[in-house]
């Protein structure tokens, strides 16, 4: 029976997330707040908080987003919200533990489910890079549910024997296309295998290290990392992730990445251009060029945009001070923090949706 009701409760979860999507696209409205880009994102973060957790963003994604908090997470301790983040995070995973999984998604009512309604590869891993930055200690119930965990994601994802990816279609960052097993996730599971050792935690054999070097033999391109397995292809979320985790830190290969970016031009109106070549990728149903025209393509998303200010300012990259200053442009221009904006700087809004305002990210912006 329990089984059942979980099921239905995350089904109620999805339902009630694609209501307000639909709600906030056609009547939302866009709250604009004063200040500089700092003070922007202050307010931001400030209203994100509900007293039991932060939410993804002050437009529809009114919940609990597991993989934008795992990114902000050890930016919101950094300047000093770490007892929100503790609390956040002892209330997630007393949700995960009645839900007997760990799922991406948790409305406000506890209720956890996965969105798109597809079981993802990086919430686990993200669960986990956020207990070993903000210092939470796991109770016996905890550690013994996350190890249990480990071993149902060592069985769902990777080969038993070699802890290689395999080839299955999961959720993950870039949720509007099918990756061939992507250089995100790779890096994602490098940073799990790190996590657990850290946290002691038993189920899972397999060494960072060798991630590292599955990225470095099989993504690699002499420029950046390869979208997936079989796509060439630059994606934002894969050509950053391994270096923003830390998963690598080969100085060259950031500086390659970095050239790269600047090169190609993806930064060159505002950081930070999503990807290239988009039309090379297997699109999931409604998110494709007709019904989203380039979501993905060469919109601005302000989420990569910090991973790359971080990579930027971590190797004293030369053009950080530049790209930090368009960047605080954007924010000012709109006077929130927007999910996506056009190539030049305007608001996505397609009939079917609207890019949403008030993201989280910008805890990560804070922290520059």
């Amino acid at each position: 029976m329990k089984p059942l009701i979980l099921k239905v409760g995350g089904l109620m979860g999805l339902v009630r997330a694609e209501y307000r999507q639909l709600r906030g696209r056609y009547f939302g409205t866009i709250e604009r707040f004063d200040g500089n880009a700092k003070e922007i994102c202050s307010q931001i973060v400030e209203r994100l908080w509900q007293g039991d957790f932060y939410k993804t963003s002050l437009g529809h994604y009114d919940f609990f987003w597991m993989r934008d908090f795992g990114t902000v997470c050890e930016s919101l301790v950094a300047i000093g919200q770490k007892d929100h983040v503790l609390h956040t995070l002892k209330w997630a995973m007393n949700h995960f533990l009645r839900a007997d999984t760990v799922t991406l998604c948790i409305d406000k009512a506890g209720r956890a489910f996965n969105a798109p309604a597809k079981r993802s590869i990086d919430a686990l891993p993200w669960l986990l890079h956020c207990l070993v930055v903000s210092g939470y200690v796991l109770n016996k119930r905890e550690h013994v549910f996350l190890e249990k965990e480990l071993v149902r994601y060592r069985s769902g994802y990777l080969d038993p024997e070699s802890g290689d990816l395999l080839k299955r279609r999961y959720a993950e960052m870039r949720d509007a296309v099918f990756y061939d097993r992507s250089a995100y996730s790779v890096a994602l599971i490098g940073r799990l295998a790190k996590c657990t050792e850290i946290l002691h935690l038993n189920g899972f054999p397999f060494k960072q290290k060798q991630y590292a070097k599955t990225l470095m033999q099989h993504y690699w391109n002499g420029d950046h990392f390869n979208a997936d397995r079989s796509n060439k292809a630059y994606s934002s979320e894969c050509a950053l992730m391994p270096f923003f985790l830390n998963i690598i830190t080969d100085r060259h290969l950031v500086d390659a990445t970095c050239d790269y970016i600047t090169k190609s031009g993806m930064n060159r109106t505002y950081p930070l251009q999503y990807g290239e070549n988009a039309d090379e990728f297997d699109y999931r149903i409604g998110m494709g060029k007709r019904l989203m025209p380039n979501y993905t393509g060469t919109t601005i998303w302000t989420w990569h945009a910090t991973f790359y200010l971080h990579v930027l300012k971590r190797y004293k990259r030369s053009e950080y001070q530049q790209q930090y200053n368009r960047f605080s442009d954007l924010i000012e221009r709109h006077g929130t923090y927007p999910e996506l904006v056009n190539p030049d700087g305007s608001w996505y809004y397609v009939p079917i949706y609207r890019a949403d305002p008030g993201m989280v990210w910008a805890a990560l912006f804070l922290e520059l």
